[in-house]
C-alpha cells in the first residue's frame, strides 16, 4: 500500500493531536471528534528515518548525543540544494524545537520591558513567548484581500520605531503566503533603519507547492545578513516533531557565542539520542519521500478546496503556496465563532483551530490541517460541510 495512504491509529500513542482535545477544546468526550488541527501529519516519517532509528536501537545504550559534522554537513547542503542559500556549518546552533530557539533569541538579544514585534494572524508562540518572557508585543496586522497578505508598511514601520525585535513568519503559518524577494528587501532595509534584529522562522520553508519558490531572509540580506537568526528544522518537513531538533543558523559569531553562553546557563545545548540519528537520515535521503508528499498535498488541497468552496456557498479559501494547512475565511456565512465550533465540535464532530488563536486579525478563519490520508480527509470535509451547511 503506497505510504501517504496508510491510517494507522495514533489515540494510544500519547499524539497531543489525537489524545488531548478534551483539555485543549474543553469537551467532556472527544472519542467520535476527528483532529485536524495540530500541525503535524498523520504519515509515516521516511522509511530512511525510521530504518536509521531502527538501527540505532540496536545499540542498548543512550548516553549524551551530539550533532556530528556529517549531519551538519548534511543540513547545509540540503539547503543549498532546495534553495540556493549557502549556509557555513560553524553558523549553526542546535536546539530542541524553533520555539525553544526562539525563546533563547528573545532571552539573549532583548530585556525585559523591550518590544517585540509580529505581524497577525500569525502563529502563537510569536507573541506568547516574549509575553510570557516579560516582554511588550506590538502588533502590526496584516492587510488581507481576498485571502492575500500584505505588510501594511506604514504601520510595520511605524512600530519598528519601538521595537528591539522582529519575528518574521516565513513561510507564513497559518496563510500559507510566500514573501516575495521584494517584500524580505523591505523588511531588512526598514528593520536596519530602526536597528531592529529579525528572527526568521522557516521552519515550514520545505513545504512548497508546486510552480512556488522560497525565499530564505539570509538570501537576500546582504551586509545586513548578521542581523538576522534563521530557525530551521526537519521536524516539520519530515513529520517528526516529537524527535525534537532545530537549528539557529547566525552568521554572527558574537551572536553565537551569546546564544552559546545562553544554552550552557540553561542546559539546552543538547539534544536526545535520536535526534541527530533522524536528522541525518532525513536530510541525506528524505528527499523522495518529500516530493512525493508534495505531489499527495496538492491533490489533497484540490480536493478540500474544490468540495469545500463547492457545497459551502460563501465559503473562501486561498490555496496556500506552502505548507498543509488551510486558511478557511467562512466570514460570509455569518457565523460567530463561538457558533462555527460549537458547529464544527458537536454536530460535525470535528477539530479544526479557531482564527482567533493566531490574534485578532484572525477572526472569520479557521485553520485546517490536510495532511492525512484520502479516506481521513474525505471524512474530514465531509464533517466540516455537515457542521457548517
Amino acid at each position: 500500500m503506497n505510504l501517504f495512504e496508510q491510517t494507522h491509529d495514533r489515540r494510544d500513542s500519547r499524539s497531543v493531536k489525537w489524545g488531548r482535545m478534551e483539555s485543549v477544546y474543553g469537551i467532556q468526550d472527544a472519542s467520535g471528534i476527528l483532529p485536524m488541527w495540530v500541525a503535524d501529519m498523520d504519515f509515516p516519517a521516511p522509511p530512511p528515518v525510521t530504518d536509521a532509528l531502527r538501527e540505532r536501537l540496536e545499540h542498548p545504550i543512550f548516553g549524551y548525543s551530539y550533532i556530528c559534522e556529517e549531519c551538519k554537513t548534511a543540513a547545509a547542503d540540503w539547503l543549498e540544494k532546495r534553495h540556493g542559500l549557502i549556509v557555513q556549518t560553524d553558523w549553526m546552533l542546535f536546539h530542541q524545537g524553533v520555539i525553544p530557539a526562539m525563546a533563547s533569541i528573545i532571552d539573549v538579544f532583548t530585556e525585559v520591558g523591550d518590544s517585540v514585534l509580529v505581524t497577525p494572524p500569525v502563529y502563537p508562540p510569536f507573541f506568547s513567548i516574549p509575553r510570557n518572557l516579560g516582554r511588550g508585543v506590538l502588533y502590526s496586522e496584516l492587510t488581507e484581500q481576498d485571502g492575500e497578505y500584505t505588510i501594511d508598511w506604514a504601520d510595520f514601520e511605524a512600530k519598528l520605531e519601538k521595537a528591539r525585535l522582529f519575528i518574521l513568519c516565513n513561510p507564513h503559518n497559518p496563510g500559507g503566503k510566500l514573501w516575495t524577494p521584494a517584500e524580505l528587501e523591505n523588511i531588512v532595509q526598514l528593520c536596519t533603519r530602526h536597528d531592529v534584529l529579525i528572527l526568521s522562522d522557516e521552519i515550514h520553508s520545505d513545504l512548497i507547492h508546486a510552480g512556488e519558490t522560497h525565499t530564505p531572509l539570509l538570501s537576500v540580506a546582504g551586509s545586513e545578513r548578521n542581523r538576522i537568526f534563521t530557525c530551521i528544522a526537519p521536524t516539520k518537513t519530515f513529520n517528526l516533531a516529537g524527535i525534537q531538533a532545530a537549528m539557529i543558523v547566525s552568521p554572527d559569531s558574537d551572536k553565537r557565542s551569546r546564544l552559546e553562553q545562553h544554552m550552557q546557563a540553561h542546559g539546552t545545548g543538547s539534544l536526545n539520542a535520536f535526534a541527530p540519528v533522524a536528522w541525518k537520515a532525513a536530510y541525506e535521503q528524505g528527499e523522495p519521500w518529500l516530493n512525493e508528499l508534495l505531489e499527495v498535498l496538492a491533490h489533497h488541497i484540490d480536493y478540500a478546496v474544490e468540495r469545500l468552496e463547492g457545497e459551502l456557498p460563501g465559503l473562501k479559501i486561498r490555496r496556500p503556496q506552502s505548507t498543509y494547512l488551510l486558511w478557511i475565511d467562512y466570514r460570509a456565512l455569518g457565523f460567530t465563532e463561538d457558533e462555527v465550533m460549537k458547529r464544527l465540535l458537536e454536530k460535525g464532530k470535528v477539530a479544526l483551530e479557531p482564527g482567533s488563536k493566531y490574534g485578532e486579525a484572525g477572526r472569520g478563519f479557521l485553520r485546517m490541517n490536510i495532511a492525512c490520508p484520502t479516506q481521513t480527509l474525505e471524512d474530514g470535509v465531509s464533517r466540516v460541510i455537515r457542521a457548517l451547511r
